[in-house]
């Protein structure tokens, strides 16, 4: 995923239907801050990209790691039976997935879940989509289990929680802010009618809550640096967080982000097509995301009163829950044609120069050490990598 992407942006004869009304937006109201451009683009209740279409797989955008192999979801949905067990084996239990896309991840979790006497009959199964078009495709793949689903993580019922958010938190909108002679300043959206394109503007100054986003730490950080914060992503972890601390259970996060407890860069892409884009280009037909700040995540898990586990490499996290062994156990029963693919799979989502860095996990429980977790795991180290 390039993070040095072109800034050119649609021409107003071939703007998209969200591109003008984020245009007519700008007019009214003046710039707005990146976090809003994201909203919008992603999320807008009738043009959004999320909202309007399946952006994933080989005619989408984009593919996520359950469609990659059906082992990621095979160690997952163990890695929550066995979260299960830990707990007590408490029925009924929340098991519940932010952004199921088309339901794959958890039909493969499910599939491995049932080795655990009582698992499948303890669940109750929640999913948290706002997208009618994925909604649609998670209820026919998913039948058997009698899904509910829920608009927002306040919506998920009271008792004990399993949850796994695989490509989850990147997707939820960031604030930018850029450092400058005068200092830092918030990169805000702006549509120049001269030149018929959307484009970064700077504010005008800085607000207090500005200053407590950045941290002190950004003191020092050179001219020019740019730091990104998701005031969202943080309010989702403290209520999960609030809920795993009070009524118990486990979350699982994976995605792609920093392995570091303090980081400088713009990472706002788009992907179109697999293939980068601007982020200004077409508006609500194109993928928007940005890099997960772990270690902020973990923070506020711990401040809500649970423990947190990572981050630490997917590559890492997958071969501790016997990745390779699960992939010879396959592939002893399968053609040559089947068991190349199924090691292409495995190595795409493990090895360091593919998904095996890039994407890390962090989990989130009551306070006992899950599955792929060593207690060492819940401090990182002071270079700020929590991988060895």
């Amino acid at each position: 995923m390039s993070l040095s992407l072109p800034r050119a942006a649609p021409r107003a004869e071939t703007m998209t239907a969200l591109a003008e009304h984020l245009r007519r937006r700008i007019a009214l109201e003046g710039p707005i801050t990146v976090a809003d451009y994201m909203g919008d683009a992603l999320g807008h209740p009738r043009w959004g990209y999320y909202t309007s279409r399946d952006p994933i797989g080989a005619g989408g955008d984009f593919t996520t790691a359950p469609e990659i192999s059906q082992i990621f979801g095979e160690l997952i949905g163990l890695w929550l039976a066995q979260a299960w067990i830990d707990l007590g084996r408490p029925a009924p239990i929340q098991l519940v997935e932010l952004g199921p896309g088309r339901g794959v991840l958890m039909a493969d979790l499910l599939r491995a879940g049932a080795m655990a006497p009582g698992f499948l009959d303890a669940i109750e199964l929640t999913l948290v989509e706002t997208s009618p078009v994925l909604r649609q495709a998670q209820a026919e793949r998913l039948k058997a289990h009698a899904p509910r689903w829920a608009a927002r993580v306040a919506e998920i019922p009271d008792g004990p929680l399993l949850l796994v958010a695989n490509e989850f938190f990147d997707a939820l909108p960031i604030r930018q802010w850029e450092k400058t002679p005068d200092g830092w300043r918030e990169r805000l959206v702006t549509w120049s009618d001269e030149a018929a394109e959307f484009g970064f503007t700077l504010s005008t100054g800085s607000a207090p809550a500005d200053r407590l986003a950045l941290g002190l730490s950004a003191a020092n950080a050179p001219e020019g640096s740019v730091f990104e914060a998701s005031p969202l992503s943080l309010s989702v972890m403290n209520s999960l967080a609030e809920r795993i601390a009070a009524q118990g259970g486990a979350a699982l996060i994976v995605d792609y982000g920093y392995d570091r407890a303090q980081a400088f860069g713009d990472t706002l892409q788009a992907v179109k097509a697999h293939r980068p884009v601007s982020a200004f280009e077409t508006p609500g037909a194109a993928d928007l995301t940005a890099h997960v700040d772990f270690h902020a995540l973990a923070r506020c898990a711990r401040e809500a009163g649970a423990a947190a586990y990572g981050p630490i490499r997917q590559g890492a996290f997958l071969n501790r829950l016997g990745a390779r062994e699960r992939l010879e156990r396959l592939t002893d029963r399968s053609d040559p044609r089947q068991a190349r693919a199924l090691a292409q799979g495995v190595a795409r989502l493990t090895e360091p120069d593919q998904m095996g860095v890039l994407f890390k996990v962090l989990a989130v429980t009551g306070g006992v050490t899950p599955a792929g977790f060593a207690t060492a795991d819940t401090t990182p180290a002071p270079n700020g990598s929590s991988e060895p």
